[in-house]
């Protein structure tokens, strides 16, 4: 991509949704609320799983680096975005745009993979109970774990280095909500056909391949929801698992759209608004899908209630 103005670009300018001025201000309001929404969930769920001994198997330890992810990944995108809603100054420095994109596909890939770990985890579970113990243990939930952080981190230090190694020569106007790749990457004034080939191919790698696992392993749970001799246990199990998909199909879907072709041709509002999805809608859906749907949560956060109670009135 070629530039008249060949001068350095020091900082960039996102221009969130500067065409709806009216609309900006109402935004920031229902994403304020979404993001504390957002941190109080997740941070219950933190707290909740780390202090009670009962929830420290596989199930809700994945839950816990779960909703680590999810604060992360709402602390890194929302101050920021909230900042572009409120205020004229929305400029962010070279170095913030390159640490607030690490930082999304760190938080974004990782989720990718422990999303799939999760899914494999609860159909060894309900297909394979026998052999649940001996097929998760606790050596293949830390290696489970632990694949999904570091391959969060690579996959964010080769993206992101590649993306800001391209020259940036004018115009600065990231026209996007936070410095996500698509729209920074159309800014570099060079050929970046390889990093969309890269893209496509990574994209495929980290988040169609987990998804279509992820629906393999529900087809079979499903499988085995419908051998249940009771119909109440089958009915409970259908909702958990569709709110499940849900909300993977959510995340997956919009973000295959935005990563599979960087440069693609949907309007900059439409890419606006599924970045929202992922980054805003999941990480608040989360907390009540997996865990207020989950009766051995909601027991636990009511003996922890009970207890503040008890501790209050003597």
């Amino acid at each position: 991509m070629k530039r008249q103005n060949q001068s350095s670009v020091f900082d960039f300018i996102l221009l969130g949704f500067s065409n709806f001025p009216e609309l900006q201000r109402q935004l920031f309001w229902v994403f304020l609320v979404d993001y504390l929404v957002t941190l109080l969930g997740n941070a219950i769920i933190i707290v909740v799983i780390s202090l009670e001994q009962s929830l420290h198997v596989p199930m809700y330890l994945f839950l816990l680096n779960l909703s680590v992810v999810e604060v992360g990944f709402s602390a890194v995108i929302m101050p920021e975005m909230l900042v572009v809603l409120f205020s004229e100054n929305t400029r962010i420095t070279f170095a913030g745009c390159f640490a607030q994109m690490y930082f999304i596909l760190l938080f974004g890939g990782t989720e990718c993979f422990l999303l799939g770990a999760m899914a494999f985890d609860r159909f060894a579970a309900i297909c394979h109970p026998l052999s649940y113990p001996v097929t998760m243990n606790k050596r293949v939930f830390t290696k489970l774990v632990i694949f999904s952080w570091v391959s969060g981190i690579m996959v964010a230090t080769v993206q992101t280095l590649w993306v800001f190694s391209f020259p940036f020569c004018g115009p600065n106007e990231i026209n996007h909500l936070f410095c996500e790749t698509p729209p920074v990457l159309e800014l570099a004034c060079a050929d970046t056909f390889l990093f969309e080939i890269y893209a496509f191919t990574g994209t495929i790698l980290i988040v169609m391949v987990p998804f279509l696992l992820i629906l393999l392993s529900y087809v079979r749970i499903l499988l085995a929801i419908l051998k249940m001799p009771s119909t109440t246990g089958r009915q409970k199990a259908f909702s958990t698992c569709a709110s499940h998909l849900t909300s993977v199909t959510l995340f997956y879907g919009t973000a295959s759209m935005t990563y599979l072709q960087p440069k693609s041709g949907y309007s900059p509002e439409t890419k606006k608004l599924m970045s929202l999805f992922y980054t805003l809608l999941t990480p608040l859906l989360n907390p009540l899908i997996y865990s207020l749907r989950n009766s051995e949560m909601k027991r636990v956060l009511l003996k922890v209630w009970r207890r503040k109670v008890d501790l209050h009135t003597f």
